[in-house]
């Protein structure tokens, strides 16, 4: 299964999200909630850096680990948007969570 963890600030802010696991729910190179769920992830990274120039502290592993996390002294504007990307993403892994339940599950942490 993918655990996602999405880390909020006391005031609801995105700080950071983990993703760990695997599906399961196909063969390596076949499965579609792992392809989808990474895709979303690393789409959501790669666009946060493009459109804001804002560059997470990323760490990741073959194995299937995944956290980035977020600086907090950003101008309100580019938190502003850094914050709308990570929500769209949000939105995007609880598609795929609703679907396939039994191999994606998000939790949240404030």
């Amino acid at each position: 299964m993918i655990r996602v963890h999405i880390e909020r600030t006391f005031d609801g802010k995105i700080a950071s999200f983990t993703m760990e696991g695997h599906a399961g729910f196909a063969e390596h190179g076949q499965d579609i909630v792992c392809a989808g769920a990474s895709a979303v992830a690393f789409g959501s990274v790669n666009a946060i850096m493009a459109l804001t120039g804002v560059d997470p502290d990323i760490e990741q592993s073959e194995s299937g680990f995944l956290k980035c996390s977020f600086p907090d002294q950003l101008s309100k504007e580019t938190s502003d948007q850094v914050q709308l990307l990570l929500e769209a993403m949000i939105v995007s892994l609880q598609t795929i969570e609703r679907d396939y339940k039994k191999h994606i599950k998000i939790s949240f942490k404030k």
